[in-house]
């Protein structure tokens, strides 16, 4: 049985280490303005910082120039390409012809990945991309298993296969979407969308023998989340995607929080361990339970188990968890008084979790008491009120630096 490596999404610095530490073998991050997550960039020197600590604990870093790029991109293209073969990333994530030639020919030492973006359906496509100089193809997320299998079946050993396990789904095809350029005159395909399928839209109907009189089709006070879709989770999937031999599991999220990813990330690095380890014992019930903590849409396997699925969208438009959220994170560990930088207000009498790296039960425990880090007066709650608030906590567990906290909503 093959082991999948687990691939998490990386905004930052930051967010690589957090993803590292819960069990990532592996993040994806954007580059410059060159990525469809414009607004998740690292900059080149973050990059590099995340490249050289990765490969010392030996992980892997990608990198995307996955947009469909204008003639106006090329000789930043070019310059970028050169800056990832100097850095040695470990992958170059695709989608456009012209740009995997310029890779070829500016970091002719980096594996080149095919990105969910090139729509990828098929072994013959995957074929191309190989016969092209494709290290790496990213499946489209609206294949069945059966279709899956078939295209791990149908191609080279060299060649490997990578899918989308867990995050939120696009209208567009695979990510391939105009409605935003259309509406926002942002492009998604040049990393700039404006969640247009997100936003909630009032819709009418015209009586047919009175033109002109629009008749509104309502749903709530909102409005209608036609478009927004649920988001996608294939927990329940990991033994029957494991047994068809996909290289990498991938998580969606470039833009989610410190939080997101640690529970995400330690809940499937688990799950893939737990199975690996006894598939006769896997039970995806516990796993699943750490998912609802963190979720803010409901969730679907779309098109995995079944191609005519139709429960994939999410009319309520939901974007929150009304029960728990992210508490904070451990700056500074210590047996008497630790250091936390808090992310939501805490109180006195919170009852809080302590997401644990490598253990998919959190400990539970209520604050007891609170210190303001800087002159120790005991004090009753905080407020984040600016960027990187701090306060001292007594942990009853021995931590580390960066483990994630969550806050139990009251």
């Amino acid at each position: 049985m093959k082991k999948p490596e687990l691939l998490a999404p990386a905004g930052s610095f930051e967010k690589a280490k957090i993803a590292f530490l819960y069990g990532a073998d592996a993040v994806y991050c954007g580059t410059a303005s060159l990525s469809l997550r414009s607004r998740a960039e690292v900059d080149d020197n973050d990059l590099e910082k995340t490249i050289i600590y990765a490969h010392e604990i030996g992980k892997k870093v990608y990198a995307a120039i996955n947009i469909y790029a204008n003639d106006d991109s090329y000789e930043e293209i070019k310059t970028q390409a050169r800056m990832l073969n100097d850095i040695k990333v470990d992958g170059i994530i695709l989608s456009d012809g012209g740009v995997l030639d310029i890779v070829k020919e500016e970091a002719p030492d980096i594996d080149i990945h095919i990105s969910t973006q090139a729509n990828v359906v098929s072994a013959h496509a995957a074929n191309f991309w190989y016969k092209n100089g494709a290290k790496r193809i990213i499946l489209a997320r609206e294949l069945s298993k059966e279709q899956i299998k078939e295209v791990v079946d149908k191609t080279p050993m060299p060649l490997e296969t990578e899918m989308f396990i867990h995050g939120a789904l696009c209208f567009g095809y695979s990510g391939r979407c105009f409605l935003s350029d259309f509406l926002a005159s942002r492009s998604a395909n040049l990393g700039d969308c404006a969640q247009s399928c997100r936003w909630a839209y009032n819709v009418y109907a015209e009586e047919k023998n009175n033109p002109g009189n629009l008749m509104p089709v309502e749903y709530d006070d909102k409005g209608t989340y036609i478009f927004s879709s649920k988001d996608l989770c294939l927990l329940k999937e990991i033994p029957e995607i494991i047994e068809l031999g996909v290289d990498s599991l991938k998580i969606e999220g470039r833009l989610k929080t410190e939080y997101y990813l640690a529970s995400i990330v330690n809940t499937y690095r688990n799950a893939i361990d737990d199975y690996i380890r006894s598939p006769e014992t896997y039970d995806y019930t516990e796993y699943l339970s750490e998912i609802d903590k963190v979720k803010t849409r409901s969730l679907t396997t779309f098109y995995f188990n079944d191609k005519n699925n139709k429960d994939f969208q999410e009319y309520e438009g939901k974007q929150y968890n009304p029960d728990y959220e992210f508490g904070g994170k451990i700056v500074e560990y210590d047996s008497d008084k630790s250091v936390i930088e808090i992310k939501n207000k805490l109180f006195v009498g919170d009852e809080l979790e302590i997401i644990i790296p490598g253990t998919i039960k959190p400990y539970k425990f209520e604050i007891n008491r609170l210190w303001d880090v800087d002159t120790e007066e005991e004090i009753e709650s905080i407020s984040p009120g600016k960027k990187g608030q701090l306060v001292k906590i007594h942990l009853p567990i021995k931590c580390e630096n960066n483990w994630i906290i969550r806050r139990k909503k009251k």
